[in-house]
């Protein structure tokens, strides 16, 4: 997937009320960025980092540019913007082309399922169970080479997966997908000691049936594509 307008480089300010963030462009400008990000973006939000910004001319916009990506002094990038996977993805399992989850006919977006709920994808082939799949970005990176999640509590993380079971349960297949919004891991976790409700749910999900795939991401100014399968390690 590639961004609709080229990047700039800024510094981080601040990052403020949840999607909102201040930076100073190259020419000593100063301007408000909207972040497509509800998390806590622990770690992502120093003032001084280098980000990446994507402009627009739309009048419909109140706000001309959009966070896209951390740079990290490694030269390794994080995409912040948490609407990315999902795009991304679903070109990808379209084409086929997700390891594990080849062979579907239909893909279907925000689908209404389980309590109020909507999932990711809905994959649809005759003569298979229907898969529901589940996605969530990472973006959080405490030790080398160690991507987790989550990076604050998610009472709705957890609902999710209790629905993902509750899909299983129902003969239907269910698949919790975390893509690595980062291009410095090699592994995956769960961030249990940030929401060890979530990683109860989590264990809880995957006794009952649900199958996880991890994968990384190939992130770069002109866009994000997905990357290889990550080995996923229980905490």
């Amino acid at each position: 997937m590639r961004f609709q307008t080229p990047l700039i480089p800024a510094t981080l300010l601040r990052r403020y009320k949840r999607f909102l963030a201040d930076a100073r462009l190259e020419d000593g400008r100063e301007i408000t960025a909207h972040v497509a990000n509800p998390g806590s973006m622990l770690g992502l939000k120093d003032p001084g980092l280098k980000i990446w910004l994507e402009p627009n001319d739309d009048p419909k916009r109140k706000l001309k540019y959009a966070w896209r990506l951390v740079e990290h002094e490694s030269g390794a990038f994080t995409g912040v913007d948490t609407g990315v996977p999902n795009r991304m993805l679903r070109v990808a399992l379209e084409a086929g082309a997700v390891p594990g989850l080849e062979g579907y006919g239909a893909v279907r977006p925000e689908v209404k399922y389980g309590e109020k709920s909507r999932i990711d994808f809905l994959l649809l082939e005759e003569g298979r169970p229907d898969a529901y799949v589940e996605v969530k970005s990472v973006t959080l990176s405490r030790r080398p080479g160690l991507a987790e999640f989550p990076d604050s509590v998610t009472a709705r993380g957890a609902k999710h997966l209790a629905e993902l079971a509750a899909m299983v349960r129902a003969g239907h297949r269910a698949v919790m997908l975390y893509l690595v919004q980062r291009t410095d891991c090699s592994e995956v976790t769960l961030a249990a000691d940030l929401d060890p409700a979530y990683a109860r749910a989590f264990a809880e999900a995957t006794a009952a049936g649900v199958e996880v795939l991890a994968f990384d991401c190939g992130i770069s100014p002109e866009g994000v594509s997905l990357g290889r399968a990550l080995p996923f390690r229980a905490p």
